[in-house]
Formats: structure tokens, C-alpha cells, sequence
């Protein structure tokens, strides 16, 4: 299984999150890459140029990324990064929805040798410790949520207190309170 982090985060609050990430030497892939993606490194200065909803950041110093075709279905044709023997942190953004709610995001990595995914070494303890440090920093400086799988960034905490709604991305999900 792989280790999940739900959060909140603004605008703002994912500015300073990417202003985290530039200590470490992580490319940006969309979900699904063009054949002419040209990588930037994950930092401040692109945050124009990432991906509207999902992406990939690879640790490119542990190990490359591994991108197959697809093969089958509405992306046949495209290439697409292997998640599990690839050194990559997938990260769903924040949206806001048409009530003008903010829909969390995650980060997930897979860490550990499961057969669900037929993942048969474990990550290398480098890419471990750089996504638990990359855990720790947002346990530290984001709010908890109510229920308590949620992470809530400082600015999103603020517009909760000023009436923004915090919806959970799954289907049906209920709202998320700011834990006081």
C-alpha cells in the first residue's frame, strides 16, 4: 500500500510547499507525457508550468524515470510514467469546484514491496527518506483536519475561517474542518 498524504492547499500555500521541494532535485511529468515534454526541475519559478491537475515528481538523482506506452484505451498512444518501479512522488493538486469549494489533493509514493503492484524490491532508502522528510514538513506546518487524514496549509486554514469550504475529493466526499 502506498503511503498517501491528503491535504488542502491554496495557491499561496502550494507556492511555499514548491519553495520546500527546491532543496531537492525533483523533474515534473504530467500524468499522461506528450512525446515533446521537455522536464523542468520542481521549483517556484515554474509554477506556471505545471500541470492544471496531476503530476509526477521524480527523484531523478536516486533513479530515471521509467515512461512505457499505453497501450489500451481513451490515452492509447501517449506514454505514461511507472509509478511503482520509478522513484516518483504522484501529486493530485487542489481545485476549486464550481461552488467555488476547494477539492483536496494528494501525495503518494510507493514505498514498500506489495503484490498489488508487483512491486518486488522496496524504494531505495534515499527516495524513502526524502518522502518522509517531504511528510514531516507538511505535518509540521499544516493544520490537521478534521477527519484527521487531512492536511490543511496555513492560507487554507485562514479562508476556512472566513467561510471557504473544504471538500474531500472523493466521490461523494464530505466536507473537512479545520482541526482547532
Amino acid at each position: 500500500m502506498a503511503n498517501v498524504l491528503q491535504f488542502f492547499m491554496t495557491p499561496d500555500d502550494e507556492l511555499a510547499f514548491f519553495r520546500f521541494l527546491e532543496r531537492f532535485v525533483l523533474e515534473v511529468y504530467p500524468r499522461r507525457v506528450p512525446e515533446d515534454w521537455v522536464t523542468f526541475r520542481a521549483h517556484q519559478d515554474h509554477m506556471d508550468r505545471l500541470p492544471q491537475e496531476d503530476m509526477y515528481l521524480v527523484a531523478s538523482e536516486i533513479g530515471p524515470a521509467i515512461v512505457d506506452k499505453v497501450k489500451r484505451g481513451p490515452d492509447k498512444g501517449s506514454w505514461r510514467v511507472d509509478e511503482v518501479r520509478s522513484p516518483v512522488i504522484f501529486m493530485e493538486r487542489c481545485r476549486t469546484n464550481e461552488e467555488g469549494e476547494l477539492v483536496s489533493g494528494k501525495l503518494w509514493a510507493e514505498l514498500d514491496i506489495t503484490a498489488q503492484t508487483g512491486r518486488k524490491n522496496a524504494a531505495p532508502d534515499r527516495f524513502r527518506g526524502l518522502f518522509l522528510e517531504i511528510e514531516e514538513h507538511v505535518k509540521k506546518t499544516y493544520r490537521r483536519g478534521q477527519p484527521k487524514d487531512f492536511f490543511v496549509g496555513p492560507k487554507a486554514a485562514r479562508l476556512y475561517k472566513e467561510g471557504l469550504v473544504l471538500r474531500d475529493s472523493q466521490f461523494r466526499g464530505g466536507t473537512v474542518n479545520v482541526y482547532k
